[in-house]
């Protein structure tokens, strides 16, 4: 399997679950199993933790898995707990099927994570029936093909990629949104519309989830154009695949939609967004009259141009990008920030600055939340820059764009801002988030003092050269590139003596001597994991500021959880 590490080593299952006297695991209702009883079988091992978001959506589909392999007796799943307390690892192991190493051998969890270098969770390291390693990477595969990847070996996947990529070259709706037995679309009152009905027309494929963000915010938009479109006459067709965790959030958003539907939980659901490659959400893939993939997601075409982008072809892309051109290159700072009578932003008591009098300056858009961590850890640096700009340059001004949930959560954060900003819930936020496709926070976007786009990339800039960056342009950026030039390749350093630290560009990390973030050039040593900012392994005799070591903690990324 490309990119998977596997250990080429073969494990003794109970040399490696077992502990002093104890050769058994355990079963929920408290039963014991021999670990000898795991002899032959294709195993899991499986670290986890009650507490951790992502594993919490991970278990019930490998419980699914798990449950249909049951009959064939030659599989089984052993939990490696990360839970704090008793009484967690009891509840959230009361809801699996499988075995566990006690809870209350901490030896053998610690042993084995260290052995299997889990450094997140939810983790799945499957072995073959000699114990050998057939990935350290069980959970995306599972994820990915669920029961079809038994028994997980990499000729299996490959087999199961091989299929999938003929598929591709003969592909049509049929085979696409069939399923086993299952032919048929779902409406929202209920009615089976055959597949082969839909074949000839052109149809969208909506990959949604019912949460808050940006597929409920979409939602409404692509109900108004399917009902143009459908006004129209246009032989036109949407697909929703959704992607829920539970049924009820399914049906309570399912119910506002014109359009039919995948059933829920059906295996299409699981297999769609691996063969189309699904990148982000909401996206809505665009499959021909013929059955092949026109375009691999229109979501952002919709937003932007509506009912004018139909019928999503590349024409009708290329159309679309030359007015979008012409568009950027006549762009005024008024003509980003007005929207109908909404000509303004605020400043800290609330008082009205009109757009017009921030005409001539370089403008920072701050794309920011109280709630979100990073926001709160980058605000002192942005801080810090606002006033050394000020302090040089008149024509600069940064603007708060919030993303936070109420008013007060906006009134606390904007407080500790010195600069401007748009009124809480103010409509501009969600064009300007569209506009400069803002997919996370924060995100700072700075336009040039004629009103044009000069980099979508600030808040990384920042990070990298500080208060140096400004004003942001491309020029000022080469001026970093042959600065870099002249620092050496290779360098060793009072902080890190074991190795010779190299000159790396990096996306981002956290500097080990300053502990502040970094992003663009570090002096950094792979072996170890150990980099340096610039600023920090150029400067002669000075060590690491006092207390400026990571706290221990846990970060939810994703699918995973890790330490910090």
């Amino acid at each position: 399997m490309a990119n998977v590490e596997v250990d080429c080593d073969s494990h003794d299952l109970i040399s490696l679950l077992s502990f002093e006297e104890r050769d058994f695991l355990v079963r929920n209702n408290g039963d014991q199993l021999k670990i000898s009883n795991l002899s032959g079988k294709t195993v899991g091992l499986y670290f986890s933790g009650s507490w951790c978001g992502p594993c919490c959506h991970f278990t019930p589909t490998l419980v699914e898995v798990y449950e249909e392999l049951l009959p064939k007796g030659d599989f089984e799943v052993v939990f490696i707990s990360s839970d704090r307390n008793d009484e967690s690892f009891n509840g959230y192991f009361a809801k699996m099927p499988w075995l566990a190493v006690p809870f209350t051998d901490s030896e053998t969890q610690k042993r084995l994570k260290n052995l299997f270098k889990v450094r997140g969770i939810p983790h799945l390291v499957i072995l073959d029936p000699n114990g050998k390693v057939l990935t350290n990477d069980g959970c995306r595969i599972v994820r990915e093909y669920g029961v079809d990847g038994y028994p997980f070996t990499s000729e299996k996947i490959q087999f199961l990629k091989d299929e999938e990529e003929a598929a591709r070259k003969n592909q049509s709706l049929s085979s696409v949104l069939i399923s086993g037995s299952r032919d048929y679309l779902e409406s929202n009152d209920g009615n089976k519309i055959a597949v082969p009905e839909l074949e000839g027309k052109t149809v969208g494929l909506y990959f949604s989830i019912q949460a808050p963000g940006a597929c409920l915010e979409f939602t409404p938009k692509l109900i108004e154009v399917y009902k143009k479109l459908k006004e129209r006459g246009e032989n036109f067709e949407i697909v929703l695949i959704p992607l829920d965790y539970e049924d009820e959030h399914f049906k309570e958003g399912f119910k506002t939609m014109p359009w039919l539907t995948v059933p829920f939980k059906d295996k299409t659901c699981e297999k769609l967004p691996r063969y189309f490659e699904l990148k982000t959400l909401p996206t809505v893939v665009i499959i021909g009259p013929d059955g092949k993939t026109v375009h691999p997601n229109v979501a952002e075409l919709i937003e932007e141009h509506g009912i004018e982008a139909y019928p999503f072809t590349p024409g009708k892309v290329a159309e679309l990008a030359e007015i979008e051109k012409a568009r950027s290159e006549s762009q005024t700072l008024e003509s980003v920030l007005v929207l109908g009578e909404s000509d303004f932003v605020i400043d800290k008591s609330g008082s009205k600055v009109p757009v017009s009098e921030l005409v001539g300056k370089n403008i920072l858009l701050y794309f920011s939340a109280h709630w979100c961590p990073p926001c709160r850890a980058f605000m002192p640096k942005l801080i810090e820059v606002y006033h050394e700009i000020k302090a040089k340059y008149k024509a600069f001004e940064i603007i708060f764009i919030s993303s936070d949930r109420d008013q007060s959560s906006f009134d606390e954060f904007f407080g500790g801002m010195p600069w401007l900003a748009l009124p809480f819930g103010d409509e501009r936020k969600k064009f300007l988030s569209r506009k400069f496709k803002i997919q996370g926070i924060p995100a700072a976007v700075v336009i040039g003092q004629s009103g044009r786009l000069v980099t979508k990339e600030a808040r990384q800039l920042i990070t990298a050269y500080g208060a140096d960056a400004y004003p942001f342009t491309e020029e000022r950026m080469k001026h970093f590139e042959e600065m870099a030039k002249g620092w050496p390749e290779k360098l060793k350093h009072e902080l890190h003596s074991e190795h010779e630290l190299t000159k790396t560009r990096r996306s981002s990390y956290v500097c080990d001597g300053c502990g502040e973030m970094g992003n663009g050039f570090s002096f950094y040593c792979k072996q170890c994991d150990f980099d340096l900012h610039p600023k920090c392994a150029l400067k002669k005799d000075e060590g690491t500021k006092d207390g400026e070591k990571a706290k221990d903690g846990v970060i939810c990324d994703g699918e995973v959880c890790r330490k910090a």
